[in-house]
């Protein structure tokens, strides 16, 4: 067994030295600084207690670094997987309390055990199923619904709801009741979040700090306002004046955390798990791909399916919530010089030490700040400049994206994914159910083959050279027969029709007998059948039946021996399998 395959810690750490530990420490220390106030945001995002989001950023953040392939991915709470989570527990338990917390304990386990059994079976590939414009409109979606949740948080009032609409009529009715030192508060943690993501990076280029320290500081602005408000709130007691703060936070690191055994919680809970899941895996492909490319380096989809599914279940057991690889804290990381998986167990150990040192000034901290760093870091994922290109580009994926984008608004995360999910495979097989195709001729004075719609081409009126642009499978068989006969019944010269394969991969069981009975009618009407360009692979698999061998015509290693025979240029060959 190739254990550097399912352990990549091995790959790297017989060659790790002092140079690459100092570049993964300082990386560390400044992905901890920014992502102490992250995990308390997202756990406030999620309905959880704030120490949720800090026990899900230590022991994951372990067991990524032993069994992930990506080198500066950072795992650990994130925006939507949050999101999604709230959206799960909201039916079944009210927000904070032990069942509600049960539940994202028990997400995190269901979702690392489905994670690591698709990477055990190599089931990457399912994440193919999710279309670019679909994962853009429902994180564009997502980012809106996130930020509107928390309007309450600013303005410190009671709100509630699922989606858009549900979120912005609460607000509007409890509107009147906003704490208006809660809203200084949160107001002005947004502005300075705001300039800091703006502004901040230029202003100290200018000032003479070299670019890449500007940039680090810029991205550790949250903890600045952490600290201000936290000593604000603190000094001038404005928990007594309305204000929200995070509360009591317990010291010390997690405890092993059995997970609920309810069968029926578990049945309610798998599809939230499964999209949770998939969402999750899809992100931080994406953004371990791209970190990765950057230094020549590569990932493996499979592997990472283990390493986030072994991340979330050491989340689970340790108390914590859903995590995935986050892209903000990953290009921190990346920026900042981490060479090996080992700066995020560094950082596990950062974080380790804030719960057990740092938890009583936590308690200060408003939630409004958490909430205002929310709002700026999910500004990030909205992206409506990708609807205009899609629709631009195709108004059929337009379409799913426009409807993942309504549901996820008007309705909820998951219906919003499943939809867009569903649209995409309905779309895939439709179009792929009417596969294009083009009759094509001879490019004078070459041996290329074009359109004849396209191009002026050499025709011959008693043969047909119908190129097909798809794999044969059962969903565009019966449409390829209707193609071919509608061709032979237009064309009354014709005599030799030849099927051009070139972009065929494969060829089902039902596209193989509709094959077969193309083969039989055109033999009934006086024209015989020829293959072109035929691929290995799909010609190893034709060898192994009885197409070719009542074949009416023959098989062509290309479109141009084909012309050359069938139209009297020169001998015809002998017919061949």
């Amino acid at each position: 067994m190739n254990f550097k395959r399912f352990l990549p810690i091995l790959q790297w750490a017989p060659q790790y030295g002092r140079s690459q530990a100092a570049s993964d420490l300082v990386a560390a220390l400044i992905v901890t600084v920014m992502l102490i106030p992250q995990s308390l945001a997202y756990a406030l995002l999620a309905g959880l207690p704030a120490q949720v989001g800090l026990y899900a950023s230590i022991l994951p953040l372990v067991i990524y670094a032993v069994f992930g392939t990506s080198r500066t991915l950072s795992v650990g709470p994130v925006a939507v997987a949050s999101l999604m989570t709230a959206a799960a527990l909201a039916p079944l338990a009210a927000a904070g309390s032990p069942e509600y917390v049960a539940g994202a304990v028990l997400l995190a386990i269901m979702s690392g055990l489905m994670l690591t059994m698709m990477g055990i079976l190599r089931l990457g590939f399912l994440a193919n199923f999710l279309s670019h414009p679909v994962i853009s409109g429902f994180i564009t979606a997502s980012g809106i619904v996130i930020a509107a949740s928390q309007l309450k948080h600013i303005f410190g009032v009671q709100a509630s709801g699922q989606n858009l609409l549900t979120i912005g009529q609460s607000l509007i009715l409890s509107i009147g009741d906003t704490n208006i030192p809660t809203l200084a508060i949160g107001a002005g943690a947004l502005l300075f979040l705001m300039f800091a993501r703006k502004q901040l990076k230029p202003l100290l280029i200018r000032s003479g700090v070299g670019a890449r320290s500007a940039d680090i500081i810029t991205k550790t602005a949250p903890i600045l306002a952490v600290l201000v408000t936290t000593l604000v709130a603190w000094q001038l007691g404005l928990g007594a004046q309305g204000v929200r703060l995070v509360g009591s936070v317990p010291s010390g690191l997690p405890e092993l955390t059995i997970p609920s055994l309810d069968s029926g919680l578990w049945q309610q809970l798998a599809v939230s798990a499964f999209l949770i899941s998939v969402v999750g895996f899809v992100e931080s492909v994406s953004v371990g791909q791209t970190l990765a490319a950057k230094r020549r380096q590569r990932i493996d989809p499979d592997q990472e399916l283990i390493g986030l599914g072994t991340a979330n279940l050491g989340a689970g057991f340790s108390g914590g919530m859903p995590v995935t690889g986050g892209f903000s804290r990953s290009v921190v990381n990346f920026d900042a010089g981490a060479e090996t998986p080992a700066a995020g167990a560094y950082t596990a150990v950062g974080i380790a030490l804030a719960t057990l040192f740092l938890t009583p000034a936590i308690a200060y901290l408003p939630q409004a700040t958490l909430a205002a760093t929310i709002i700026v870091a999910v500004a990030t994922l909205v992206d409506f400049p990708a609807l205009g290109r899609t629709w631009r580009y195709s108004r059929t994926d337009f379409g799913a994206m426009l409807a993942t984008i309504i549901l996820t608004l008007a309705h909820s995360v998951e219906a919003g994914i499943i939809a867009g999910v569903a649209l995409s495979i309905g779309l895939f097989l439709y179009r792929t159910s009417r596969p294009h195709s083009a009759v094509v001729g001879l490019v004078p004075g070459t041996e290329h083959f074009r359109n004849v719609l396209r191009h002026d081409v050499e025709l011959c009126p008693k043969v047909t050279f119908l190129r097909v642009d798809e794999s044969l499978y059962f969903a565009n068989a019966r449409f390829l027969e209707e193609t071919v006969m509608d061709l032979a019944i237009c064309e009354p010269e014709l005599k030799d029709l030849v099927l051009v394969c070139p972009a065929v991969n494969l060829v089902d069981a039902s596209a193989l007998e509709s094959l077969e009975a193309i083969n039989e009618r055109l033999k009934d009407a006086g024209v015989r059948l020829h293959l072109s360009e035929v691929k290995g692979p799909v010609m190893d698999r034709l060898k192994n039946t009885e197409l070719l061998s009542h074949l009416g015509g023959q098989v062509f290693l290309s479109t141009f021996e084909a012309w050359q025979t069938l139209t009297g240029h020169r001998k015809p060959l002998e017919k061949t399998a």
